[in-house]
């Protein structure tokens, strides 16, 4: 049995990173593009381009998987100047936004400029997350019902 390597706290960054990127808007992207001094130079190696991929679930996420349908996502790879190569996928046909994304993503690979992203752009849209996970589980919440069952004494 092959044995699953544990990744290296560094892979996990760069996990999280494109995480965050795929989820930010475009607005955010563009924005942080600007802040950052851009546009810059940026040479496509992929696409950007669009497709589908397809979607497997499990019921109670435990279960057996199976083929839920297919989705539209669109993907990105470019070569800054200084070589360094980005990539972004994102759910949807914004092409633009994967193109951007793929930027940013090899920007955040450059020392100089992975902390004005990291505190400019991924801090900001994890927190956006994590507000509306909190939203959610509030109206989730909101509308819980708790059945209970009395005991009669005539048993």
């Amino acid at each position: 049995m092959a044995e699953t390597a544990t990744p290296t706290p560094e892979t996990l960054r760069a996990k999280r990173a494109s995480d965050l990127i795929a989820r930010a808007t475009r607005a955010e992207l563009a924005t942080l593009i600007d802040t950052l001094g851009g546009p810059f130079e940026a040479r496509p190696l992929r696409g950007p381009e669009t497709g589908l991929v397809m979607v497997r679930g499990r019921i109670g996420g435990g279960g057996a998987p199976f083929n839920l349908g297919e989705v539209t996502v669109s993907r990105a790879s470019v070569r800054l100047a200084s070589g360094t190569v980005g990539h972004a996928q994102t759910l949807g046909t914004d092409r633009q936004k994967a193109r951007l994304g793929a930027i940013i993503h090899a920007l955040w690979q450059e020392a100089a400029t992975r902390d004005s992203i990291e505190t400019r752009l991924l801090t900001p849209v994890e927190q956006r997350i994590a507000e509306a996970r909190g939203h959610a589980r509030a109206q989730t919440a909101a509308t819980r019902v708790d059945f209970f069952t009395m005991v009669r004494g005539e048993d």
